[in-house]
Formats: C-alpha cells, sequence, structure tokens
C-alpha cells in the first residue's frame, strides 16, 4: 500500500503565516493587468467539495463584474457535479477538463492544498503565465507562483472575499451564494471550532445581500436521495470500534465499495457527508471512513476531535490536510488501509506522550482533503 501523492508533493514546512501585503499585491496586479483579451482559467481540486466549488465559482462571478470575459471554471477528474450543489450560482463557467484552456494567461486555484490534487489540469501552471493559490490548508506545499495561503482562515472563500474587496468588487447574491455554500460546508453548518467572530461576522456580509439560508442549508445538508439513505444503512453497520487504538484515545473506521453504490445506485459524491456519522462516537478520538475509488484504491476521510493530529498521519501516507480533518488517497485491501492507518497513529501516540503535539482542542476547521 501507497499514498497517492505524486513525488512534487513531498512534505514541505507547513504555512504558518497569512499572506503579506506584498502577495496580496501581487495577486491583484496579476489580475488586473491582464490585457483585455486575456484567459485566466480557475481550477479547484478533483472531487470538489463546497468550499472548492463555491470559492471558485464566486470568484468567478466576481471576475465577470470586473469585465474578464475570458473565462474558464474547471477541476479534474469525472465533470461531475454533486447533486447538492446542482443549484449554486456561476456553473455556466464550467467546463470539462478536457476542453479547459491549454495555454491560459493566468490560472487560479481554489482549496488545492498540493499540485497533485490539480490531476491532469496540473501542467497549466506550467503553461501559464502567471498562477494565484488560494487556500487555506495548513499542510500547503506552496505550488504555483502567487501565494494567498492562509491556514487560520475557516475556509478558502474567506480568503476569496479578502481578495475581492481588495479588487473592488462588491457582494451580489450570486458571488455571496456561492461564498456562503462554501462557508457553511467547511465550518460544518457553523458548528465546528473555527468558526470565529470573523466567520460570523463573514456570514453576515453574506446574508445582508438577500440570499437565503434556511433554502441554502436544506439543499446542502438536509437533502440526500433514498438509496443514500440506504447506502449509509449498509456502511454504518459495518462500523468497527477499536477503543485502545490511537493512543488509547480510540478509532472507529468503515468502509464501502463500489458494490456497495452500484446496489443503491448512488454516485460517489453521496459518501462525503457519511464521515460525519462516524465521528460521533463518543469513545473514539480517531474517526475514518475509506471509499472506494477503484478496484485496490481508496480515498480516506479521517478526522479527529483534538487529542491526535491526523494531518501528521494523512501526510506520512501521501496526503494532507489539517490537524482535525485530513485525508489521502490509499493502495490495497481495506485491511492493509487501516493497518497503515493504525500504525501511523501509534507513531503519533508516541510523539504526543512526549510532548511532541499540540494541546488537545486547538481550534481547527474540518475540511476534507481527499
Amino acid at each position: 500500500m501507497s499514498g497517492g501523492a505524486l513525488l512534487a508533493d513531498a512534505p514541505r514546512p507547513a504555512a504558518t503565516e497569512q499572506p503579506t501585503e506584498a502577495e496580496w499585491a501581487a495577486a491583484v496586479t496579476a489580475i488586473t493587468q491582464l490585457p483585455a483579451d486575456g484567459r485566466i482559467l480557475l481550477i479547484c481540486h478533483v472531487n470538489p467539495d463546497g468550499d472548492a466549488l463555491g470559492s471558485m465559482l464566486g470568484f468567478g462571478l466576481g471576475l465577470r463584474r470586473l469585465g474578464v470575459r475570458q473565462l474558464q471554471a474547471t477541476f479534474p477528474g469525472r465533470p461531475e457535479v454533486p447533486e447538492p450543489f446542482r443549484e449554486m450560482p456561476g456553473l455556466d463557467l464550467l467546463v470539462p477538463a478536457t476542453e479547459a484552456d491549454p495555454d491560459p494567461d493566468l490560472v487560479i486555484c481554489f482549496d488545492v492544498a498540493a499540485v497533485s490534487r490539480l490531476g491532469d489540469l496540473a501542467d497549466r501552471l506550467d503553461r501559464a503565465g502567471a498562477s494565484v493559490v488560494l487556500d487555506h490548508h495548513a499542510s500547503n506545499t506552496r505550488f504555483g507562483g502567487i501565494h494567498l495561503v492562509d491556514p487560520d482562515a475557516a475556509a478558502t472563500s474567506v480568503v476569496v472575499e479578502k481578495l475581492l474587496v481588495r479588487l473592488g468588487v462588491p457582494l451580489d447574491q450570486g458571488i455571496a451564494e456561492c461564498l456562503y455554500v462554501a462557508l457553511a460546508t467547511d465550518t460544518g453548518s457553523f458548528r465546528f471550532d473555527m468558526t470565529t467572530p470573523a466567520v460570523h461576522e463573514m456570514a453576515a456580509r453574506l446574508l445582508a445581500t438577500g440570499i437565503r439560508p434556511g433554502e441554502i442549508s436544506r439543499r446542502i445538508f438536509d437533502t440526500r436521495p433514498f438509496g443514500a439513505v440506504r447506502l449509509y444503512g449498509d456502511v454504518l453497520g459495518r462500523t468497527q470500534l477499536e477503543p485502545l487504538e490511537a493512543g488509547g484515545h480510540g478509532l472507529v473506521w468503515t468502509y464501502a465499495t463500489l458494490a456497495d453504490l452500484a446496489r443503491h445506485e448512488q454516485r460517489p459524491y453521496t459518501l462525503e457527508p457519511l464521515i460525519d456519522s462516524v465521528r460521533c462516537t463518543a469513545e473514539a478520538d480517531v474517526s475514518c471512513v475509506l471509499k472506494q475509488v477503484a478496484e485496490g484504491e481508496w480515498a480516506v476521510s479521517m478526522r479527529s476531535k483534538g487529542a491526535m493530529d491526523v494531518s501528521r498521519v494523512a501526510v506520512a501516507l501521501g496526503g494532507g490536510g489539517h490537524r482535525l480533518a485530513a485525508g489521502f488517497t490509499a493502495y490495497g485491501s481495506a485491511p492493509e488501509v487501516i493497518e497503515a492507518i493504525r500504525a501511523e497513529l501509534r507513531r503519533d501516540g508516541v510523539e504526543l506522550d512526549r510532548g511532541g503535539a499540540e494541546a488537545a482542542g486547538t481550534t481547527s476547521d474540518l475540511q476534507d482533503q481527499e
């Protein structure tokens, strides 16, 4: 079994500082100094979630307000928008990765911590005249040209709003709905530790445009096909609790196969919220869900309630993320993947005993990094 990241994503020192004024100014210049016919390509990560799509589409709508016309948005892999996000504004900006501009003048990446998350679109970074990376993952490898990476931000949409302000783009309902979806999903509907006063202040600015939070929340969080409900029952029914793992803090895990999806006629994205049903287990600090992508290939989601640093586990296995939420791509059988996770948690547990990890309860959001 091995991680799925490219060698170019070998761990580097994590970003610990907010973007400098020079970096903000460089990003503004890269956008505003493009010629009238300049081509901009927006890219978010494979298997996009609410923050990735919402941040990208919200910024794309902002660029339209600036008068940008040569504009595309895309993401690697299957050109399929998850059902909860299919009513978001700005979807007309999307093109399949196979139709994305091969030689853009400017590439802007959203919610992408490592170049491997760009898949077949990674070559656009080399071909573009300039590139800007907007992200909030502490494990960001600082790929690309201009870095707007803020590990203290609750979502990438927080970074996006700050750049829109510097570009002089006012919020409208379309931009606000996209950014609200992004902010709400990455804060767990404002339940996670990174839900600061500043997060609520941003939400208030977005709501002031007239968007309808109840309707958005029902669509994003509270609507699932019946087949997905039955699928969750099957997958949760095989959940395993290992109270002695993770340094005695407990590990709970389960897995979902392609056969599970086929049996209930569901698309892979329906499994994304499953980790929330697993992580509520009282007896375990660490929760883990394996989602089969292909024969012998798994997208792994991990969560911690604070005692363990799951980003260290994910980075060691080829992925990344945050202290309380991370993920990676793994190869092998489900038991082999889980055993590799156990081994890293045991190593991390030893370091915790020696005082090498942060104190439990450190604030972080729960954005996934599969």
